[in-house]
């Protein structure tokens, strides 16, 4: 019979082409035809079975982009893709295929810790993620993916979870959204609700680069009306601080420098620091009150004395008088109860950013998502 071309195992870097020549026999007595079948080719390609299985494994546990794992061992990165999807993996006979672009969900995977967060996959579509804390970002971490951020389609979909398998979950890590918040109480009434730290001191920070924002577009505005009529001598004249820095490079320059605490400055930073407060004592008085609530969740301390220390830091808002910090302080008054449960176990939602920026990172690296359920198939094969 005419030779076959199959791919096999690189040899020290080398591209390996097995070229494969079959035989068949007639039986004269008979008539009949004899063959050997070695069972070499996997079924739908050109590579042998044990090479398909490798490149199929490394599909299935690593986060890569399937050109990329073909093109690593001399295959057709294109090819591979077509194979992977049609041949070589579970997507055609897979049981969540023909919904899993409005929802997936892996019951098993449950444990008495969850995640809650939502996620863009692709053209800024947001889903809803419940992944489990106990997997660590690894196989077993997605419970459910959900298209969509409204409350009553994602609860209709958790429900589907047995009420007995539910009601084991002790603590749910969520963000302050009210959509959120509604989804973990109605489908996990036994569970605790812990606001995530990073959401309010992001709050905060924000606050912080809002008063720095607005001094900046004073000074562009003051850099503006000094130019005009100004001779180019004096425009090249233009008052410069200590460090190098003009108004508006202070300002400007200051933006990462406000979002660390004192003690992990650079030389450099707390130069320009102490220019920026000098000039700027509002900044420096709200730069305090963003320090003093990092502070308070750095320090290991009961829920009680988190209590007490907040309405201190609630005083201290109050008396500064900055508009952005006053609407900060009624936002953690209305999810109080849940900013303080942090305090029980110094739990966050870090597992589930984590998780998070993993999904980004895959999208990233395949430059967009063409079938989202495929992807979503890849997704579960890693992490579910």
């Amino acid at each position: 019979m005419p030779e076959i071309i199959v791919n096999d195992y690189p040899l020290r870097g080398k591209i390996v082409k097995l070229h494969v020549k079959r035989r068949r026999w007639t039986d004269k007595s008979s008539g009949g035809i004899l063959q050997r079948d070695w069972h070499l080719v996997s079924k739908g390609t050109r590579m042998t079975q044990d090479f398909a299985d490798f490149l199929k494994k490394l599909a299935d546990t690593k986060a890569l982009p399937l050109k990329v794992i073909a093109e690593l061992f001399g295959v057709k990165g294109k090819t591979f893709q077509r194979q992977y999807k049609n041949k070589l993996s579970e997507y055609h006979i897979w049981e969540q295929k023909p919904y899993a672009e409005d929802w997936i969900i892996y019951p098993e995977n449950l444990s008495d810790s969850l995640s809650l967060d939502e996620v863009a996959l692709s053209d800024g579509e947001l889903y809803t993620v419940l992944t489990s804390k106990k997997a660590k970002g690894k196989k077993g971490s997605i419970l459910a993916i959900i298209k969509g951020t409204q409350s009553d389609f994602v609860i209709v979909h958790i429900l589907k979870i047995s009420r007995m398998q539910r009601m084991m979950v002790k603590e749910i890590t969520l963000d302050m959204a009210g959509s959120m918040k509604l989804i973990a109480k109605r489908c996990f009434p036994n569970a605790s609700l812990v606001i995530d730290r990073f959401h309010v001191q992001k709050l905060a920070i924000e606050a912080l680069q809002e008063i720095r924002i607005k001094h900046r577009w004073e000074a562009l505005e003051m850099e503006n009306n000094a130019f005009e009529g100004a001779s180019e001598e004096q425009i090249i004249k233009t008052k410069v601080f200590e460090n190098g820095d003009s108004r508006k490079q202070l300002l400007a320059r200051s933006r990462y420098l406000l979002y660390k605490s004192r003690r992990k400055w650079s030389e450099s930073q707390s130069k320009r620091a102490d220019i920026l407060f000098r000039e700027y004592p509002d900044l420096d008085k709200a730069y305090q009150l963003t320090d003093g609530l990092r502070d308070i969740y750095n320090q290991h301390i009961t829920k009680s004395v988190a209590m007490t220390k907040l309405a201190h830091w609630f005083r201290n808002v109050e008396e500064a008088d900055f508009k952005s910090f006053s609407t900060l302080r009624k936002t953690i008054m209305h999810h109080y109860k849940d900013i303080l449960n942090y305090f029980d176990k110094r739990s966050t939602n870090v597992a589930a950013e984590s998780f998070n920026a993993k999904i980004k990172n895959f999208r990233m690296q395949l430059r967009g998502v063409k079938d989202r359920a495929f992807f979503l198939f890849r997704l579960s094969q890693i992490f579910a």
